[in-house]
């Protein structure tokens, strides 16, 4: 299975110093340390001596225990059976690890990522004669109700079919078509291998220009987000990141999702892995799970595999991207990944650069983040990854390395707040700090769902919001009730806003998921009760009346009396509202 390279002379952690015993060996090879076997990676490399890492916890290694080679980079497999599966940081199946070891993981277990017994109903799209082009959709099988896995032509092969299998139950490992190419034949199996740390291939690169909907009103409002796109939620302790994650899992409308729990606490990653396999699909009414993959690694799991963790992640997202799926990759947190980048580095005695960090932070972001994006893949079917990643600053300290060099690769951020967090207001993303470049980008798509008024809406939403946070500061100072009647109407515009507009319940069934067309509905009420009360002041009526109009509390309720179905509701809250204003108006004219 594997040769011997080598032999350790000093364990410092997950950092294994090994001499070279033989001319084998290269960098990033995946290697098996010691008499047990552990898995980990070539990360430096001389004429005499080599650095591992290892991926599990090296207790029990000695100097003089031998290192083999597998002769391949560390690799994840691709293929069908991902769909439902709980992953760890590498790639192994962690229900199959529970059957080996229990509750504990063991060390030097060896389990394949994908099932090498099960039959999938595999249906050929190719035949004798016919020519094949890297990337190309070769086969297909329904891998969920779900999801239909579309079989790949590795991006290095082409040439012309010699042999094709018969439809009907085929295993992973059973080959489906061999292919000659240059005078040679290539069997292509039912799954492929592909280095974690390399992108895969793809034709063209397209600017995001449709909107991840994710049934969240403050980010398909304010702050949305391209498929494709890139978004950072930063936030301190308590804030909301993982809640905020949660519901984009279930709610976006991406046809798969990819969940990385990176470093976080095992109660929470606890939560993902009970809370997911019973969410209905809104698609299909099963399970969430049948498009959904959950990569593990809490804090108490090796530093090492955690490091690894987002680069498995984001490359099980390219292999769906390209067979033309768009994918949503949520990364639980980037600041835990970071940690590890900087333990690990520490133990290599590399020269620290801003609070420990290695100087490599920015580029390894960068080169995790530039992965994301809207491609025409190598089968010429359109796919995307979107990323959202969480953030933990110490303290909630934006200025911090991660999340500041994090703000240079990310075009959305979403600025969760400590403040609005205490007060209950959850989603807590600060609408002064957080921002969008995607709006323009997405501003056509928006247009052509909602209307024409649409961005007209969003930005006298966004004005209203800024003029309060600027009147709320006088307000602290001479009190409200000094304001003019204009200014305390923004007040009262803002506060319909904030409460009933941007904060929303993920418990609530009803407000937990905001169709496009409710958002735009509850705006457009609330924009009209601000222009219509402009009015009413205009002519003299005190703006203590119109904050005593029953129509008000009915738009603070309406996001959770009013179901995304129950579309007649909305006709008779205008109604409502144009009646009570009428006969304000008239009782003061």
């Amino acid at each position: 299975m594997s040769d011997e390279i080598g032999v350790i002379v000093r364990v410092n952690g997950p950092i294994v110093t090994c001499r070279r015993t033989g001319d084998q060996g290269s960098m990033l090879d995946m290697v098996y340390v010691g008499n047990t076997r552990l898995m980990g990676e070539i990360i430096r490399l001389d004429h005499e001596y080599f650095t591992v890492e290892v991926y599990e916890y090296t207790e029990g290694l000695r100097p003089g225990d031998p290192v083999f080679t597998s002769g391949l980079p560390l690799s994840v497999d691709l293929g069908p059976g991902i769909m439902g599966q709980i992953y760890d940081g590498v790639q192994r199946t962690l229900p199959k690890m529970q059957e080996i070891g229990g509750a504990f993981i063991q060390r030097g277990v060896a389990i394949p990522s994908l099932d090498r017994e099960k039959k999938w109903q595999i249906q050929m799209l190719v035949q004798v004669g016919d020519q094949v082009e890297p990337g190309q959709i070769f086969a297909v099988t329904a891998e969920t109700r779900a999801i239909e896995h579309r079989l790949l032509v590795p991006p290095d092969v082409s040439g012309t079919v010699v042999e094709v299998a018969e439809d009907g139950p085929h295993t992973v490992q059973d080959i489906l078509i061999k292919v000659e190419t240059q005078g040679k034949s290539v069997e292509i199996a039912g799954y492929q291998r592909w280095p974690l740390r390399q992108g895969r291939r793809y034709k063209t690169r397209r600017e995001p220009n449709q909107p991840l909907i994710t049934g969240q009103r403050v980010i398909d409002t304010l702050f949305p987000l391209a498929k494709g796109g890139v978004a950072a939620i930063p936030g301190g302790f308590g804030t909301g990141k993982t809640s905020t994650q949660h519901q984009l899992a279930k709610w976006s409308d991406a046809d798969i999702i990819v969940y990385v729990g990176c470093g976080e606490r095992g109660n929470e990653i606890t939560e993902v892995l009970r809370e997911f396999p019973e969410l209905e699909d809104p698609r299909t009414g099963g399970s969430l799970m049948e498009r959904t993959v959950l990569i593990a690694n809490t804090s108490n799991m090796p530093v090492a595999a955690r490091e690894a963790s987002i680069y498995t992640g984001i490359t099980l997202a390219e292999y769906y991207r390209d067979m033309g799926y768009h994918v949503a990759l949520m990364a639980d947190s980037t600041s835990r990944w970071a940690e590890a980048l900087r333990e690990i580095s520490g133990r290599l005695e590399e020269m620290p650069a801003e609070e420990g960090f290695p100087p490599y932070l920015a580029s390894r972001l960068a080169s995790f983040y530039e992965r994301a994006g809207s491609v025409v893949a190598l089968s010429g079917k359109e796919g995307s990854i979107s990323v959202v990643g969480a953030v933990s600053p110490p303290g909630g300290d934006f200025s911090e390395p991660v999340t500041q060099h994090t703000k240079r690769f990310t075009r959305c951020f979403w600025a969760l707040d400590r403040d609005l967090a205490n007060a209950r207001h959850y989603p807590a993303i600060n609408w002064l700090e957080s921002y969008s470049e995607y709006t323009d980008t997405v501003q056509h798509w928006f247009t052509a769902e909602l209307g024409e008024e649409w961005p007209d809406l969003r930005r006298r939403a966004a004005r209203i919001l800024f003029e309060e946070s600027e009147l709320q500061q006088i307000a602290r100072l001479v009190g409200a009730e000094a304001l003019p009647d204009r200014q305390r109407l923004d007040l009262i515009t803002a506060d319909l806003l904030k409460s009933g507009f941007l904060q929303q319940s993920a418990f609530d069934p009803i407000d937990t998921f905001s169709t496009l067309d409710k958002q735009a509905r509850m705006l457009k009420l609330i924009l009209r009760f601000h222009e219509r009360a402009q009015g009413i002041i205009a002519r003299g009526v005190p703006v203590v009346k119109i904050g005593e109009l029953p129509i008000r509390d009915s738009l603070l309720r309406m996001k959770t009396q009013v179901s995304n179905e129950d579309t007649h509701r909305w006709e008779t809250l205008t109604e409502e509202l144009e009646t009570q204003m009428d006969e304000l108006e008239k009782a003061y004219l």
